[in-house]
């Protein structure tokens, strides 16, 4: 069984629960290194989502376009800037298409984590959404079903971000913060956990 626009109208049901579920929690990690408001800036980003996706679409490219669209119209935070990124880069990398093979999402997450690597200036080992998503692409990639895919990628989210949480933040607001940052989770990292957890239920 492949991914379909179908495929992405669930998950996008299911990750603006999980957005508003994981808001007071996303607030409080953001706010020991931030301004404490990454849960409520996802959960309206996801309720855009939600609501933007066409119902009779079956262009898988032109359902992230529409998710894009409403991103970037949804939330001027940092993290929203990057959720435009990556719908629009799988928006021109599935334009015209009708299915997606769960092999190929290994590729897609690691276009996604390279132009937002491009568009935020993150490195790798920054401890940021990008060093999870980079994680998950990688452990993907061999992966050929939605089972395969979905033990992978929940194991390697929890192992990345177990093994990120003692080191310090590196980039953006956080980084002032320096080495009290160690000990706690990127809110950016604990959110895309968070998402992926109920998108692979």
């Amino acid at each position: 069984m492949s991914i379909t626009a179908n495929t992405l109208r669930h998950a996008a049901l299911r990750a603006r629960d999980a957005a508003a579920l994981a808001q007071d929690e996303l607030n409080a990690a953001d706010g020991r290194m931030g301004d404490g408001d990454t849960g409520v800036m996802l959960r309206r980003l996801f309720e855009a989502i939600a609501a933007a996706i066409p119902a009779r679409e079956n262009d898988i490219g032109l359902v992230f376009q529409a998710c894009a669209k409403a991103c970037a119209s949804g939330t001027g935070s940092s993290l929203g800037t990057l959720v435009t990124v990556a719908m629009m880069t799988l928006a021109k990398a599935t334009k015209g298409r009708g299915e997606i093979g769960w092999d190929e999402l290994g590729g897609l997450l690691a276009s996604v984590r390279d132009q937002m690597m491009a568009r935020g200036g993150a490195k790798l080992g920054d401890k940021t959404i990008v060093d999870i998503i980079d994680a998950v692409a990688v452990a993907v990639m061999p992966c050929r079903t939605r089972e395969e895919v979905v033990a992978a990628a929940r194991k390697e989210a929890r192992d990345t971000l177990d093994a990120y949480r003692d080191r310090p933040n590196k980039l953006g607001r956080a980084r002032m913060f320096g080495d009290k940052t160690v000990g706690l989770d990127d809110p950016g990292m604990l959110a895309f956990s968070r998402l992926l957890a109920a998108v692979a239920a």
